[in-house]
């Protein structure tokens, strides 16, 4: 029977409506071309650290220098974009962030060999990208209608990781040509341009009741956050499922010990499932339980990284990693999308800061996580035992906060307690 095939199809296709919102559209065209670039970037950087250092020490020091702006101009950038015109911010910490991909360029055309100088940039790009990604994050519900916010963070998320497959991919192409870093960088500038494009483009969008920017406004936006259980909640997930089950930091001990191969495609996979994952994700925005959806999925994520874990063939650890990255993109398009919905205009900077820190900062924390845990006990228990606790924990935790676990996202009021 054609015709219920066809409207299932319908139903599962990813939900292109927001693409009809000309501003919308620009912008995630630009954005998806620069992330193309930030991840060609994010690939060289510790290739150029560690051919200049000969040392995994200074290679690791790039995730600290990286973290500790995002945290710091995470939370304060988000307190600036809840207090004036969010383009203007975004267009202005997109200007900083360009100038350090310009400067890293000079560096390594000048040939300055000096792993300080670009650390240093590193740390200054982070702290401008944090303070980006808050400005834009609170951006989206202003330019969409409500009913498609969900359809457009999936775009994003979708797109995004596409780049993540792409950037590093024609990163290891570019770094192994003769001045292979200076191309590398030059690509990033070039590619960055579209973001500015479509920011400079984009109106005017002041908050609905501005805030003054400052320490004072950061812990109204934490208060903010820790008074509302739905809120709180969403974030706890996050950094369960990423410190207690991402594996990321085991993937090259699995790629040499238990596959004898296959790093690349260790690393791919969570993208690739993600990717995979947004093409039939049109689904996604009808649920309206989104805070069961979003426990399920994260401990959907837990559980397919606990089986990858035993897997003793790549094809098998791959498959379930795609499976975990579907699981995650889900999570991902859930947990932003009832922050931009649930907190008012006032307050959405501060929540995509403190977005933005749990998002770029878990993920460390898991790596330090696993490879501690490996180093103390076993590769299994790091990467499979860590795993099921998140699960565990997860639902848990998800059903015994019962405005999470009832949350329903067509219910009106935001910024509800």
């Amino acid at each position: 029977m054609p015709g219920p095939r066809k409207g299932l199809l319908r139903r599962l296709a990813l939900d292109t409506r927001p693409l009809a919102v000309p501003a919308y559209r620009r912008l995630l065209l630009g954005q998806s071309a620069a992330l193309v670039g930030t991840m060609v970037t994010e690939t060289a950087v510790p290739v150029q650290i560690y051919r200049m250092s000969h040392s995994s020490l200074y290679v690791g020091l790039t995730g600290l220098a990286g973290v500790v702006p995002i945290v710091a101009f995470g939370l304060y950038g988000g307190a600036i974009a809840d207090s004036m015109d969010r383009r203007r911010l975004s267009v202005a910490a997109s200007l900083l962030t360009w100038s350090v991909t310009l400067l890293l360029l000079a560096q390594a055309v000048l040939g300055l060999h000096s792993v300080a100088a670009v650390l240093a940039l590193v740390a200054v790009q982070s702290a401008g990208f944090a303070i980006a990604s808050s400005a834009r994050g609170a951006i989206i519900p202003q330019l969409v209608p409500a009913d498609m916010v969900a359809a457009a963070n999936t775009l994003n998320f979708t797109t995004g990781n596409v780049a993540q497959v792409a950037g590093p991919l024609l990163a290891g192409v570019l770094v192994s040509l003769p001045h292979g870093f200076g191309y590398a960088y030059g690509v990033d500038a070039v590619l960055f341009a579209g973001v500015l494009y479509a920011t400079v483009r984009l109106p005017p969008i002041v908050p609905a009741a501005a805030a003054r920017a400052g320490t004072r406004a950061v812990v109204e936006g934490l208060r903010f956050i820790a008074a509302r259980p739905v809120l709180l909640t969403s974030f706890a997930v996050d950094i369960a499922a990423m410190t207690l089950a991402m594996p990321r930091a085991l993937f090259p001990q699995a790629a040499q010990t238990r596959f004898h191969g296959g790093i690349g495609l260790l690393y791919a996979s969570l993208a690739i499932g993600s990717v995979l994952a947004g093409l039939v994700s049109g689904w996604i925005g009808r649920v309206r339980r989104q805070g069961v959806a979003l426990a399920c999925a994260a401990a959907g994520w837990g559980a397919a990284m606990a089986l990858a874990g035993q897997a003793r063939t790549l094809w098998l650890a791959v498959l379930l990693l795609m499976l975990a990255g579907a699981a995650d993109l889900v999570s991902a398009v859930y947990r932003q999308t009832m922050l931009q919905t649930y907190a008012p205009d006032e307050m959405r900077g501060r929540m995509q800061g403190v977005f933005t820190v749990v998002v770029s900062g878990g993920p460390p924390l898991g790596d330090l996580r696993a490879g501690s845990l490996a180093a103390a006990t076993s590769l299994g228990v790091a990467w499979s035992g860590s795993s099921l606790l998140c699960v565990v924990l997860v639902l848990g935790g998800a059903v015994a906060v019962r405005p999470f676990w009832t949350y329903d996202a067509h219910a009106p009021a935001p910024g509800r307690a």
